[in-house]
């Protein structure tokens, strides 16, 4: 039987399928010591955090509730694999970093693989070891080291001409279908935010997310564009501007521009952060300054993001990261 060298493997985040999911996911999230860093040891900080887990599942309910129960990145993460395998003769295996319940399927479905090379993206367009850290250092934990030493990751892609590209394409569809044009308009691109103690203690993710701020924005010189950081969460100084205070500040830094624009820049696809924090939380506070709000998806499942990955996936220079570069001590 003709085994091919290589095989593809994309990871994300992972999201709750059903309400029922919704506690699993927060625990394993906030139990992750790479996305929560306190001092405890392990069983003191789980200890602690699945008490909060199961607190926050009760009061976030509302806002799965809002999206039908569940989130949608699971189903799109399938759907991109199926549709890139099509694309690219061969089979691409998935992998869900919050969901335990996939984590068994996924972890078979990469050590039965009789490739001498498996290719990993992450659905995140920039590194922080917060998200690509802690895929990889699972990986380290529940892989055999046969495995482990097939893995080559994109370790990101934050200025990828391919990227770059998908998103100007997105921006421009989004703007000519809600008739906006770019001297009345601000666009405002919104990154999931992390504690600026990481970023201090060497996590590249600031600097990757203004390098495609500033990349995607050169085409828009008419429109004022900026870049803000969402999702905070706990005690402690974030990355900054964040969303919701440039949102409610608008009066005072709109230079009369009538037209926001929310751009997704560090989620390829549409989850909670997007659908319910921009779309219910950060859209209203513009629309009560009496000026239009838009939310642009991520880039989801067009076409020419599936065909763009698929195109990363087939360029071999750039997978030259195995999962132990990508950690943090």
């Amino acid at each position: 039987m003709h085994h091919p060298s290589t095989d593809f493997l994309i990871v994300n985040f992972g999201g709750p399928r059903h309400p029922d999911e919704i506690y699993p996911f927060l625990k394993e999230l906030l139990c992750d010591k790479d996305v929560v860093r306190t001092k405890f040891p392990q069983f003191i900080h789980n200890f602690l955090f699945r008490k909060i887990a199961h607190k926050r599942s009760l009061t976030i309910q509302k806002e799965y509730a809002l999206m039908g129960g569940k989130s949608p990145i699971f189903f799109d993460t399938e759907e991109i694999a199926s549709l890139l395998s099509e694309k690219l003769f061969s089979k691409v295996l998935t992998f869900h970093r919050y969901l335990p319940k996939t984590h068994d399927d996924s972890l078979i479905a990469i050590e039965n693989s009789q490739a001498k090379e498996i290719r990993v993206i992450p659905l995140f367009p920039q590194f922080t070891y917060a998200t690509t850290g802690s895929i990889a250092r699972f990986f380290l934990k529940n892989l055999s080291k046969t495995t482990q030493k097939k893995l080559r990751f994109l370790p990101s892609f934050p200025t990828h001409p391919l990227f770059i590209e998908s998103m100007q394409r997105k921006i421009d569809g989004f703007l000519k279908e809600n008739h906006l044009s770019l001297e009345e308009t601000i666009l405002l691109f919104s990154s999931h935010g992390v504690p600026q103690i990481f970023v201090d203690t060497g996590d590249p993710y600031e600097k990757e997310c203004r390098a495609s701020f500033e990349s995607i924005s050169r085409k828009y010189e008419k429109a004022i564009s900026c870049l803000a950081f969402q999702s905070q969460f706990g005690k402690g100084k974030w990355l900054s501007p964040s969303t919701k205070e440039l949102s409610e500040n608008i009066l005072s830094w709109h230079q009369g521009r009538k037209n926001v624009v929310f751009i997704p820049l560090s989620f390829t696809s549409d989850h909670i952060e997007t659908l319910v924090e921009i779309e219910h939380q950060y859209v209203p506070l513009i629309r009560e300054k009496n000026l239009n709000a838009y939310r642009c998806p991520a880039l989801n499942l067009e076409p020419y993001w599936i065909e763009n990955l698929k195109n990363l996936f087939l360029d071999p220079s750039l997978f030259q990261s195995p999962p132990n570069t990508l950690i943090q001590s």
